[in-house]
């Protein structure tokens, strides 16, 4: 009787110290989670497709991460969640415990990159921007993204039919998917100002319009001023008198334009030049702004139909020539 009850004490003691020694690894496992990274500033972790768990954790430590490598092991083994990592890019902060970047890695939520398209550029400008950003790939995809994009537009051509913003983006995406991108928010744009265009405007549909909002984008930075402006070229297309705006011209010169406009230019013949031309241009001349897309749809009522830049980015607007002639010698040739 009294070997049985040692046995049974015997037993309720191991049984105790296994679950002390088990209590023990448990809350060493949790503290292995809980504790800091030891890292003293950002970093960039890359998470290729098909690296295991235990990769991770050992580049983790390359990159200056202090953990126990086997301790986490055991942890993967207890929790298998844990160790379900997405491929991707992730920024790390040294704020972040080593459980909450385990975390970052299985949420899959990487560390995005911006890319800021400004109205007034061109589409080459942009194209431009997009080949030489270190985060984009520029290929054979973008290209064919490209070409069926155009094929489907009036212009045959992706000018002015991306809208200007700031677009974010993971490591190693596309080009096209921000072009895409641009290119939906320009068409939810466009057609939102077409639905609830001002009546009698002289555009036969909203890519004349859109043509339009380009011209106002060329023609001021000030955006109080682009709904005047649209008046202005509004009364004069409904007048049927040229829109005599420079910026097309220079559009249409290409590489020509050697940054000063001359008189010659104004008289050479292209599909661009409006001093030639009535009417609007073939394309669109730039990337236009929602604001300038607004203008182009809901000008500002007004009799005016001349401005001239007075230097300070700003117009001088006039009701008639004899006006207009003397705020071009006041502003422009400098004649009191």
């Amino acid at each position: 009787m009294i070997g049985w009850r040692k046995g049974v004490k015997l037993v309720l003691s191991l049984i105790l110290v296994l679950g002390l020694v088990l209590l023990g690894a448990y809350f060493y496992l949790e503290q292995q989670l809980s504790e800091t990274s030891g890292l003293r500033q950002a970093q960039i972790f890359k998470i290729a497709k098909g690296q295991s768990a235990m990769q991770v954790l050992t580049s983790l430590k390359k990159q200056g991460v202090t953990l126990n490598v086997p301790a986490f092991k055991v942890l993967f083994k207890l929790r298998p969640h844990l160790a379900k990592f997405k491929a991707g890019t992730y920024e790390i902060l040294p704020s972040m415990n080593r459980g909450q970047i385990l975390q970052v890695f299985i949420s899959g939520k990487e560390k995005l990159y911006s890319i800021s398209l400004v109205e007034g550029l061109r589409w080459r400008d942009w194209m431009l921007q997009l080949q030489s950003h270190p985060q984009l790939i520029f290929d054979d995809k973008t290209v064919k993204t490209i070409a069926a994009l155009e094929s489907d537009l009036p212009s045959q051509s992706l000018e002015g039919w991306l809208l200007p913003d700031t677009y974010h983006f993971a490591d190693g995406s596309n080009a096209s998917l921000v072009i895409t991108m641009a290119h939906q928010n320009l068409q939810l744009v466009l057609d939102e100002a077409w639905q609830n265009r001002a009546l009698d405007l002289p555009y036969h549909s909203a890519f004349e319009g859109l043509i339009m909002a380009s011209i106002i984008e060329k023609e001021t930075g000030i955006a109080q001023e682009r709904p005047r402006i649209a008046g202005v070229f509004v009364n004069r297309l409904n007048k049927n008198m040229r829109l005599q705006t420079d910026p097309t011209v220079i559009y249409g010169l290409g590489n020509d334009f050697d940054g000063d406009i001359k008189r010659k230019d104004l008289r050479t013949p292209t599909p661009y030049n409006t001093y030639v031309i009535k009417g609007l241009p073939p394309t669109a001349i730039a990337m236009a702004s929602q604001l300038a897309i607004q203008a182009a749809f809901q000008p500002q009522a007004t009799e005016e139909l001349y401005f001239v830049a007075k230097g300070d980015g700003s117009h001088q607007f006039s009701l008639t020539l004899q006006e207009h002639n003397r705020a071009v010698r006041q502003y422009q040739l400098k004649i009191k």
